[in-house]
């Protein structure tokens, strides 16, 4: 499907002060920064002058009242700016933000509440145990098949995921994703097609975007392969054909809807035999130069401004 920016209104006022927030006390704050970065110069294309990046701390309230900001672009990755954080701050200063809002955000950085809500909503998901802190995973593998992934629920990017083959390797690095402090998500491996598809909103509704297919260098879709420039290779749109096309596009779009999910969100599949489990659902997707959304975007005719004009009028749009 060809989008057509053209179309595209701007919803938001270009007159109006704007934050592209990132940063805070993440371990994606890096990575927050430049989709910032991006973000910004994006805004100063399309007109919006009155638009600056803000780095969050501890007194981001106090900084969005000094500079009178009326609408803030939601760049942060990880915990804090994606966990509905950032947006229940905002929902008190009746501040516009893009993006998901308290309870989507706090329900899809939490890969169980994910996986129970898909699972009511009969979303196809990969067999999978969790884990509360400190708890002994010992009983609770016996029903499951190595290999497994080790997942910490409220961690993106990869952070702290293990692929582990054998009970050996088991005991290590579930040492070392504990290391992140929270509950962990054991879930079977299953070879497959790795696959992404944005889900974006506009005036009209609800689309999904082109799906992207990724092979990786390394074993599976970690830090390296997300953020190491020539480590995936991406193919768009996926090597699918029509009907599991849209089979995909029609899961992710469910998904989202499922999970009050609003504005834009980024939907991860596993794909093999015939059946597309959704991994978990990404709702502040990247907008760095390697990021997922913005290429799979491109795909489809939108390029990175008008993708961030969407993005923006979705602040609009929930006013």
């Amino acid at each position: 499907m060809e989008y057509d920016v053209k179309k595209i209104k701007k919803l938001v006022d270009t007159q109006k002060n704007i934050a592209v927030l990132v940063g805070g006390p993440s371990s994606e704050a890096e990575v927050s920064r430049r989709s910032g970065k991006n973000v910004l110069n994006a805004l100063k294309n399309l007109g919006y002058e009155n638009s600056q990046m803000i780095e969050v701390d501890e007194h981001i309230a106090r900084t969005l009242k000094e500079k009178n900001i009326q609408v803030v672009y939601n760049a942060m990755h990880g915990r804090y700016g994606e966990d509905g954080c950032i947006q229940g701050l905002l929902e008190v200063m009746q501040i516009p933000y893009t993006g998901c809002g308290v309870m989507a955000s706090s329900v899809c950085m939490n890969k169980e509440y994910t996986k129970n809500i898909l699972k009511s909503a009969g979303i196809p998901l990969i067999k999978s145990v969790l884990i509360r802190k400190g708890e002994d995973y010992s009983e609770k593998i016996k029903n499951l098949k190595y290999p497994f992934m080790l997942k910490p629920v409220s961690e993106g990017s990869s952070i702290g995921m293990y692929k582990v083959n054998n009970e050996q390797e088991m005991k290590s690095c579930f040492e070392q994703s504990a290391k992140c402090n929270q509950d962990i998500m054991i879930e079977e491996y299953i070879e497959g097609m790795s696959t992404t598809v944005g889900v974006l909103e506009d005036e009209n509704g609800l689309f999904a975007t082109e799906i992207l297919q990724f092979n990786t260098k390394t074993e599976w879709y970690d830090y390296e392969a997300k953020y190491t420039a020539g480590m995936t290779e991406f193919i768009l749109p996926a090597k699918l054909d029509e009907q599991m096309t849209q089979k995909v596009k029609n899961i992710a779009i469910d998904a989202f809807k499922a999970c009050g999910c609003r504005g834009l969100s980024r939907v991860d599949f596993l794909i093999t035999k015939e059946v597309p489990y959704v991994l978990e659902i990404n709702t502040s997707p990247g907008m760095t130069d390697l990021s997922d959304l913005p290429a799979q975007s491109k795909a489809m005719g939108i390029d990175y401004d008008s993708l961030v004009q969407i993005i923006l009028n979705g602040a609009g749009l929930n006013k």
